[in-house]
């Protein structure tokens, strides 16, 4: 079904996030185009779905990660088959019920329509650290800790 609906867009989002929290690289790495790429948190740098899934499958092989929570903030079409998601996202680590305000982070994503289903171009996870402006990590880690609230 074709559809240019932003609940479209934010449920590719939603998938990416359940696949980083449920350990799950392939599931992560499909959601991309073919030369997709992603800017993780570190800066690091992954062209391609298989380079993402190279990237990824050793790190939920060796840590066990901490757990997304996120907000959409826009979804914005710039034609029928490009779109942009912005959101807010923050982590809860293992072991813990609370976000931990420094790993607070922006993400991005461009998603693009092949075949009438949305897949990632590029996800860019970049944090909020708000250097100098410790109100703001709080405004954020506060906007975030009540849809973890609303969540359980």
């Amino acid at each position: 079904m074709e559809s240019n609906s932003s609940k479209d867009v934010q449920a590719v989002y939603e998938q990416l996030l359940e696949a980083w929290n449920n350990q799950d690289a392939r599931g992560m790495s499909d959601l991309f185009t073919e030369d997709g790429e992603s800017i993780g948190f570190d800066g690091s740098q992954s062209i391609g779905r298989e380079e993402i899934f190279s990237h990824l499958n050793p790190i939920f092989e060796h840590h066990q990660t901490a757990q997304f929570v996120s907000k959409v903030k826009s979804v914005k079409f710039l034609n029928s088959d490009i779109a942009i998601l912005r959101a807010i996202a923050g982590m809860v680590p293992p072991q813990s019920n609370d976000i931990n305000p420094k790993v607070n982070t922006h993400h991005t994503l461009i998603l693009v329509k092949k075949e009438g289903t949305w897949r990632i171009h590029l996800f860019q996870n970049t944090p909020a650290q708000f250097h100098g402006r410790p109100e703001l990590v709080e405004q954020m880690t506060e906007e975030l800790r009540a849809v973890l609230r609303s969540s359980k």
